[in-house]
């Protein structure tokens, strides 16, 4: 029987109507009709009447079944947008967020200096050392990460968008001291969501996405923002900076914490939703 792409995606809507909002199931049809067949919103309405080949209807509702079970479209596809570019993201790594693009902003927005060296802690897909990669002039990137499978799928990245980062497997909360400044900017989006959160977190952030990327100990919420302070007190130039995305919770804390660790200026900024998202110090 034909099926037309009018057929197969108010099919795939009528399947996740219970299941959720409206406003994400078009979110979830645009990134179907990208991933699948190339097509923009416009695309799909002047050919919402052309006969669609039969596993075409097959894929989108085998997608559908597993989005049923809460599992993130971003792992079905294995594909995630994230500053204008498309990253693979594995079980592995955490999906990137539109709001940590603001910190690639901030970043640009603050560096117009070529040549400068750069960390990123905690890098997973290595979507923000591949944004700061490609953003600033011949910037030296590297990037580190506790987690094997998450570098792999980093250098993987990398590699398809052809940014040139150094990789290394390491753990911040045991990384030793440098005995000299080694970088002009530090950057980290680490784990900072307490397990006192969990209760009001949904399934397929819970069911899905590493821990290990996600979660620190309600008694220790900045862990590891005192291991990045710590680390980045010795490691930065004198006048270089350190970049944080934080618990929206616990902005005053977060600054006085760096401040503690003799990084200056330390102040926390709103995201686009107008919650205090990132905090930027001073070597």
């Amino acid at each position: 029987m034909e099926i037309t792409l009018k057929d197969i995606l108010q099919n795939f809507k009528h399947q996740l109507a219970t299941h959720y909002p409206a406003g994400e199931i078009d979110g979830m049809v645009l990134i179907m009709l990208d991933h699948e067949l190339g097509y923009s919103r416009i695309d799909a309405i002047l050919h919402s009447e052309s006969k669609m080949p039969a596993f075409v209807a097959e894929k989108f509702n085998a997608v559908a079944r597993r989005l049923l079970n809460d599992e993130p479209l971003q792992y079905i596809l294995g594909d995630a947008y994230f500053y204008g570019r498309h990253y693979r993201v594995t079980p592995a790594t955490l999906i990137p967020r539109p709001e940590t693009e603001g910190l690639i902003d901030m970043i640009a927005d603050e560096n117009p200096e070529p040549d400068l060296r750069v960390l990123d802690i905690g890098t997973g897909s290595g979507c923000i050392a591949i944004s700061i990669a490609l953003t600033l002039r011949f910037a030296d990137v590297t990037a580190i990460d506790i987690s094997h499978e998450a570098l792999a799928v980093a250098q993987e990245n990398a590699h398809k968008l052809k940014a040139r980062i150094k990789f290394c497997e390491a753990d911040i909360l045991a990384m030793p001291l440098p005995q000299m400044p080694l970088y002009d900017i530090i950057v980290s989006n680490p784990p900072y969501i307490t397990n006192g959160e969990r209760a009001s977190m949904e399934r397929n952030v819970l069911d899905f996405e590493p821990h290990n990327a996600l979660f620190v100990p309600d008694e220790q919420p900045l862990l590891f923002y005192d291991a990045i302070a710590r680390y980045a007190s010795a490691a930065l130039q004198p006048g270089g900076k350190l970049y944080l995305e934080i618990n929206s919770r616990f902005p005053a804390e977060t600054c006085h914490l760096l401040t503690s660790h003799e990084l200056n200026d330390a102040q926390a900024f709103n995201d686009y939703r107008g919650l205090p998202r990132f905090v930027k110090a001073t070597k």
